[in-house]
């Protein structure tokens, strides 16, 4: 057992992208478990888009500790529930050690041919969150054609390969370099792709798909929300994920879209969601995807940053889109 855990905390707002001077870096003693604690040594933890709103809406408190995500190995007990070697994931992230209850944790027992970080990744919320936005929020019918904005994203590249195993015809998705544009066509077989700072997202969806869409999973907003109503047809839905393209804007209220009144026009379904509230999806989604995980037809997707003292910049990274799929920071050998 380590007598300190090192812990990264907020430090400042920050004014328009972070900057590493927004973090700080604490040694802290290790707290005594009483009953219904484990320590956990953490071997993974998870940095995503969605921690930079928390910067802003103090979802994190300026001086106070961090959370996301995180795998680790339980290093002593104090609940026969939780005995010493066990995995667990938990949202006590941003540190090397933690001291969750036991009700704040969830055991997990890899599956044999599946790595453990997939279970911070496609298994975990980032994978869940896709099958929960295409069968439940945009109930995706065989046959649909599909277009997925920050399609190399995490969520966005796992939402693709689910897409295509539950039946849809075209898959269409957004990346943010021509090197993602060929990993979204080449590895992750997507029907076609276009880098949007290439030109209007609303042009180049258009030259993709000439002949419209029927579903649009959004992790963006902004231009790219605007170009898919405009290409979805009659009775076509869209499943809000995020608004990435936002996030460091958010006092600024966004120009686009403009096109709003194409969502009555068409009768089109307009659905936001938060994955957290379709947890009991989680058991038909891992009975769907761990055979395929297994046999090799759904990848993979993740990007791993090794050393805790890389977390930071593996944010930052991350923000800038410096990542394909899931971005990991690995603390330790597995």
């Amino acid at each position: 057992m380590s007598p300190v855990m090192t812990v990264i905390r907020q430090a400042a707002r920050p004014a328009g992208p972070p900057r590493e001077e927004d973090f700080e870096v604490v040694s802290l003693p290790v707290p005594d478990l009483v009953d219904g604690h484990v320590l956990v040594e953490n071997l993974y933890l998870s940095v995503d888009p969605y921690m930079r709103q928390l910067m802003d809406w103090g979802g994190w408190e300026l001086g106070g500790g961090l959370e996301g995500q995180s795998i680790g190995r339980v290093l002593e007990s104090r609940d026969p529930s939780l005995p010493v070697g066990a995995l667990v994931v938990h949202r006590h992230g941003w540190r090397t050690h933690a001291v969750p209850a036991v009700a704040e944790v969830r055991r997990i027992e890899p599956a044999a041919g599946v790595p453990l970080s997939a279970y911070l990744g496609i298994l975990d919320i980032t994978g869940l969150t896709a099958w929960v936005g295409l069968t439940r929020i945009a109930r995706l019918h065989p046959g649909d054609d599909l277009f997925i904005s920050a399609a190399a994203g995490a969520v966005g590249g796992a939402a693709g390969q689910i897409a295509r195993l539950l039946g849809a015809r075209r898959i269409i998705g957004s990346a943010g370099s021509a090197a993602k544009v060929e990993h979204l066509t080449s590895r992750l077989r997507f029907d076609a792709a276009f880098d949007y700072h290439e030109g209007r997202p609303a042009d180049l969806l258009s030259a993709a798909a000439p002949d419209g869409i029927d579903v649009y999973f959004d992790n963006v907003g902004g231009e790219q929300l605007e170009a898919a109503i405009g290409a979805l047809r009659e009775h076509g839905r869209i499943a809000a994920c995020g608004a990435v393209a936002q996030y460091n804007t958010l006092s600024t209220p966004p120009a686009a879209p403009r096109n709003l009144l194409d969502v009555v026009e068409k009768s089109l379904r307009f659905e936001g969601f938060i994955v957290n509230r379709h947890l009991d999806a989680r058991e038909e989604f891992e009975r769907f995807l761990v055979p395929r995980l297994r046999d090799g037809t759904v990848l993979i997707d993740e990007t791993v940053v090794d050393g805790f003292e890389n977390t930071v910049p593996a944010f930052l990274q991350l923000l800038r889109g410096g990542n394909i799929g899931k971005m990991l920071v690995r603390l330790t050998a597995e």
